[in-house]
């Protein structure tokens, strides 16, 4: 391997062959003791993180295009978010929302519910995770609807816990030897305009893929008046990075109202600030009845979160409950992220998140392997193909242009069958935007 000598410390800089020396000690160890479903696309050994900048055991520096799957929205180790989890760490680490109260987990609902789309009074409702803000969702909806079934999108993520997994469609592994899920769970083309499940232009697309509900799923198998939600990724996460027609959401919204069923936003990749606002939803003018968020909502610290109408979350004491959601530190970490947010790191997301996807744009005219390149804010996608014009799939030129890009330095990973994500943390500066655009050139010009 080439080495990549660097002498700013906002860029890579590799010093021994990958993996090195103590990382493939490390690798050898966990192969091992730990559990054999996690997915390691390439062997990376975290040892410390600052900003944008993650260091390996054995000393090489990489520039984190992933954001730890893009949950440390504020970068690695922010100061002001270690100084907010210090502080709260002193004071207290625990005491469960859940039977008793204490006053940082009411200042992150009630900013939370405050930033969520929409007038109505929201409530909160707090887990430990994305999976959990889904799971929550799922019973939530249910109970206040008196209804049982659910619509999804196929290319969908939304976790894997058995409920959640009921209505996640992206991957085929990722439900093998795990029936029954769920039962409920009805699934529909979604939105993805470079591959339309219809062979329409975007406009009529974003028509055809809700039609679809009322003409298709609501005439041969599922009653509407047994819908409680549909489950729905403003921008597609873990399905490629797809970003739909903002047309679509208007359509959905309409369908709902008509048959009273509530719309569950699943905002655990998309929002805290990825897109360039609060929400993805926002792109769209969508108002969800319920929102779920995780991800950067902590900067690394597990918490999940279920914002929804007052009247939506009606359920009694005892229907649903979390012994470590809305934990003290994570809360502190929740503010002083959204602080952030607010004052600069949204912005930044957008501008330079236009910046890069600027510099992408023309990709699929100067290599003919790439097919699309989309994305809002920081949160991009670029889709690997074999041939332009039939768009067939090459998810190993993707995990190819992966490996490639970690060997220089870059950290990158996949998203769907052929693409590739780009999620850094929302402290990105343009030259290093500029890095990652040209470290993407060259190995694509390599392959």
């Amino acid at each position: 391997m080439k080495k990549m000598e660097s002498v700013r410390s906002d860029l890579p800089s590799l010093v021994t062959p990958l993996p090195g020396p103590k990382a493939s000690a490390v690798i050898e160890r966990d192969g091992a003791v730990v559990s054999p479903s996690y997915t390691r696309c390439y062997p990376l050994v975290a040892a410390r993180g600052e900003g944008t900048i993650v260091e390996d055991i054995d000393g090489n520096r990489f520039l984190d295009f992933t954001a730890g799957i893009a949950v440390v929205a504020t970068g690695h180790s922010h100061p002001k978010i270690v100084a907010a989890i210090q502080a709260q760490a002193e004071r207290l680490i625990h005491m469960s929302g859940t039977d008793f109260y204490y006053e940082n987990l009411v200042d992150l609902a009630e900013k939370l519910a405050s930033l969520a789309p929409g007038g109505a009074p929201k409530r909160v409702y707090f887990g430990n995770s994305g999976t959990e803000a889904i799971e929550a969702a799922i019973k939530m909806t249910r109970y206040h609807s008196g209804r049982g079934q659910f619509i999804a999108f196929y290319g969908s993520f939304h976790g894997r816990t058995m409920g959640s997994l009921a209505l996640t469609a992206s991957k085929s592994i990722q439900q093998k030897e795990f029936f029954p899920v769920m039962a409920g769970a009805h699934h529909v083309p979604y939105p993805y305009c470079y591959r339309c499940a219809y062979g329409q232009t975007p406009d009529q697309c974003a028509v055809d893929c809700v039609k679809v509900i009322e003409e298709q799923l609501f005439r041969h198998k599922l009653p509407p008046e047994d819908t409680a939600a549909i489950f729905v990724e403003p921008v597609q996460g873990e399905g490629g990075y797809v970003v739909p027609p903002k047309k679509f959401f208007g359509e959905l919204r309409r369908l709902a109202d008509r048959h009273g069923i509530l719309i569950v936003a699943d905002e655990v990749q998309s929002g805290m600030g990825r897109t360039g606002r609060m929400f993805a939803s926002q792109h769209f003018d969508l108002v969800p009845d319920v929102i779920a968020v995780a991800k950067g909502i902590a900067s690394g610290l597990p918490l999940g979160a279920t914002i929804a109408r007052a009247e939506v979350m009606n359920w009694p004491p005892g229907a649903h409950a979390s012994t470590f959601g809305g934990n003290p530190v994570a809360n502190a970490a929740a503010l002083a992220t959204i602080e952030l947010l607010e004052k600069e790191l949204i912005d930044n997301a957008a501008r330079v998140g236009e910046h890069l996807l600027n510099r992408l744009r023309d990709l699929p005219r100067r290599f003919r392997m790439v097919g699309d390149v989309r994305g809002l804010g920081l949160m991009i996608g670029i889709e690997l193909v074999r041939d332009q014009e039939t768009k067939e799939r090459a998810p190993e030129l993707r995990d190819r242009l992966e490996k490639m890009c970690f060997e220089r330095g870059l950290l990158v990973l996949g998203a769907g069958p052929n693409s590739i994500r780009l999620s850094p943390p929302l402290v990105i500066t343009k030259d290093q935007a500029d890095f990652a655009a040209d470290t993407i050139e060259r190995c694509l010009g390599a392959i």
